[in-house]
């Protein structure tokens, strides 16, 4: 290959890079981007960064000694991948021939219909984001976190922390009944209940109320929240509209093997837009984690640069953590599924515990909460039987 084309300047496309020029590939690299910025930390935007503990330069995924001889195209919107000429269109009339291409472009924060314009609403997604909500958050008050996700939580934890009035809504029952099941999803949620923070459940958003500047958050009930901010925190969708017509199977993201190959020859999915299939489930699925945009790229790329004639290994089961109030929570392995879920160290009531998720019998996920040391050791154990 002469040219490979990285779409997407984040972590799995840093990635990506690296794992190209890691593999021997000496040729044409180019690295396009939608944002202006280079390449940056994502998990530290919900906490340290919008605390205030930590600056923009200490986001850097770059190293400084990093020289991976690439063009970075930053600030550069893909809008069309053209099968037959091999090109990738940008936003302002450019075009990037490639023999290869890695799609990387990752996934956009979901947005509330009707807001727009209305001075005090947030999402947080990117650097850019961050820096707006920072900004808000340092005006005191009352915010309202829509959503009860991950996200949302530790937004909810880093403005207690500084001082405001907060609250969570969440339309469904259970908080992160998802990704962690009901019982240990309410085990969880109930930080928010521990720290002061009211959390509203079973409930959706009507609406947002205010004029210029939001001044309430309206509820399907009928009850009105008080909020001088609001930070929206109700998922992702995966940022793949620019590839229809392309001849990529789309599927919730783009749809690809688990070594990230597509249905097109010579283009491989990585990071938040890639369907991977998953041969731990047998179904495919988004992998929003940190850690999967870092280890998942080099399969893609070995996958790529022979031309699609490898054999996918079986990736690592899912990980993720978050921290929120002062306590670490990390979890691995799928939850989807489990027919029980047993705490094996610990106390729920206490926050500190190891809970271990199991179907017919067999190990499917792990859960640690403040036990970072007995966790690190049930997930080395969890991942050398499942591989």
């Amino acid at each position: 290959m002469r040219t490979v084309a990285v779409v997407g300047a984040s972590l799995a496309g840093l990635s990506a890079a690296r794992s190209l020029r890691r593999r021997g590939y000496d040729g044409r690299l180019v690295v396009i981007g939608d944002e202006t910025h280079r390449p940056y930390d994502r998990p530290p935007l919900s906490k340290e960064f919008l605390a205030g503990t930590l600056g923009e330069a200490d986001l850097a995924l770059e190293r400084d000694d990093e020289e991976l001889h690439a063009e970075w195209l930053l600030g550069a919107r893909a809008t069309g991948l053209d099968r037959t000429a091999r090109a990738i269109r940008l936003a302002d009339g450019r075009e990037v021939r490639a023999d290869g291409v890695v799609l990387a472009t990752g996934a956009a924060a979901r947005t509330l219909p009707g807001t727009e314009g209305l001075a005090g609403v947030h999402v947080l997604r990117t650097l850019d984001d961050a820096r707006a909500l920072r900004d808000d958050l340092a005006r005191g008050g009352r915010l309202v976190v829509i959503g009860g996700g991950f996200v949302g939580a530790e937004v909810a934890a880093t403005a207690h922390a500084l001082g405001l009035d907060v609250t969570v809504i969440e339309a469904a029952p259970t908080p992160l009944a998802g990704p962690l099941g009901e019982t240990m999803g309410a085990v969880v949620s109930g930080l928010h209940a521990d720290h002061g923070v009211r959390l509203l459940c079973g409930v959706g958003v009507k609406g947002l109320g205010g004029e210029r500047r939001v001044a309430a958050v309206l509820l399907e009930d009928g009850r009105s929240v008080p909020a001088d901010t609001v930070v929206v925190g109700v998922g992702a969708r995966p940022n793949v509209d620019w590839l229809e017509g392309s001849g990529i199977t789309l599927d919730n993201g783009v749809k690809c093997g688990a070594d990230g190959r597509t249905s097109l020859a010579g283009v491989v999915a990585v990071g938040d837009c890639a369907n991977w299939y998953d041969p731990h489930t047998g179904t495919h699925r988004r992998v929003e984690h940190w850690t999967g945009a870092l280890e998942r790229p080099d399969a893609a790329v070995a996958t790529l640069l022979a031309h699609g004639a490898t054999e996918p290994g079986v990736p690592r089961a899912p990980y993720f953590w978050s921290d929120q109030y002062g306590v670490k929570i990390q979890f691995v392995g799928s939850a989807a599924g489990a027919d029980s879920v047993t705490v094996e160290a610990g106390s729920t009531e206490e926050r500190s515990f190891l809970a271990v998720y199991r179907q017919a019998g067999r190990q499917v996920a792990v859960l640690g909460m403040d036990q970072p040391r007995l966790f690190t050791r049930a997930r080395k154990q969890f991942t050398a039987a499942a591989s």
